[in-house]
């Protein structure tokens, strides 16, 4: 700033004022440079906070980048870094595996495992007998060693020629039919399955207890032969009044046929008993 002579009141009796144009301009220049150091101020502030910011913000991605969502392939953990799944319990099995279920069939094919007690009532028990809405007398039974005696014509030396042990004979009666069966009991099934093959003659009927004699000499009855396990087992079947059979006489044989499936059905039944009792008792050894 210049002012006039006199210094800036003027010398002794001196007018001069101030020179308002150079001070203006002073002023102005002032503001100027406050002015630009506000600026540059307000510019490093601001760099200051992006960069701040820009620093946060890598921060936060390499954050998610743990989470698996960073830029980055690098910035993930390994494999090996990775939690592990935590193992469930799993079902612990016994190495040894389970025996199979006995054969029903086994218990009665052979005496060595056939072991049970061999009565009539075992296999013809009761006083009746239904089959549907057929209902059947029991009339006389028979249990012997002698098997010969229990038979007609060759079924005698068939029996045993095959090593018979015994046989039990049941009679049952209906609407003047009778049948008898004969159950003969044999060490093996190959026995057995040979004797009913080789049948020849016929059991004999075994009359009484309410039954009448049947099936007489020189009378046509219908015979049958069969086996299951070391049972071989025979049937006679004709009427109480001595009349011979024909193949017309539908209940005959439809009596017959209930007889001889009753005592098959007894034969399975009987081993069946016995292997649900072995399977019984190999499960106590077991548990």
């Amino acid at each position: 700033m210049s002012y006039g002579q006199g210094g800036p009141f003027g010398g002794p009796g001196g007018t001069q004022t101030p020179d308002w144009a150079a001070m203006a301009d002073a002023s102005a220049a002032r503001s100027r440079r406050r002015k630009w150091l506000l600026i540059g101020g307000g510019v490093l502030a601001t760099a200051a906070i992006g960069a701040a910011v820009a620093t946060a913000v890598i921060s936060t991605n390499k954050n998610n980048a743990t989470h698996g969502s960073g830029k980055n392939a690098s910035e993930l953990p390994a494999p090996s870094d990775l939690p592990k799944e935590t193992a469930q319990p799993e079902p612990s099995f016994s190495s040894v595996a389970p025996l199979p279920p006995p054969d029903p069939k086994d218990y009665i094919s052979d005496a060595k495992k056939d072991r049970a007690p061999i009565t009539v009532d075992t296999f013809f028990p009761g006083k009746k007998l239904t089959m549907g809405d057929r209902v059947y007398v029991k009339g006389a039974t028979q249990q012997t060693k002698s098997c010969a005696a229990t038979t007609k014509g060759a079924l005698g030396p068939i029996l045993v020629n095959n090593g018979c042990e015994q046989v039990i004979r049941a009679t049952y009666s209906k609407d003047g039919i009778a049948v008898t069966v004969g159950l003969a009991v044999f060490r093996t099934e190959a026995q057995a399955k040979k004797a009913a093959q080789q049948s020849s003659g016929s059991i004999a009927t075994l009359p009484g207890a309410g039954v009448p004699a049947f099936c007489p000499a020189g009378s046509v009855c219908r015979r049958t032969s069969n086996s299951y396990g070391r049972y071989a087992y025979f049937a006679i079947s004709g009427f109480t009044n001595g009349k011979s059979v024909t193949t017309a006489d539908k209940n005959v044989y439809a009596t017959g046929d209930d007889l001889t499936n009753f005592t098959f059905r007894q034969i399975r039944h009987r081993g069946e008993l016995q292997a649900s009792a072995a399977a019984t008792a190999q499960a106590g050894r077991t548990s």
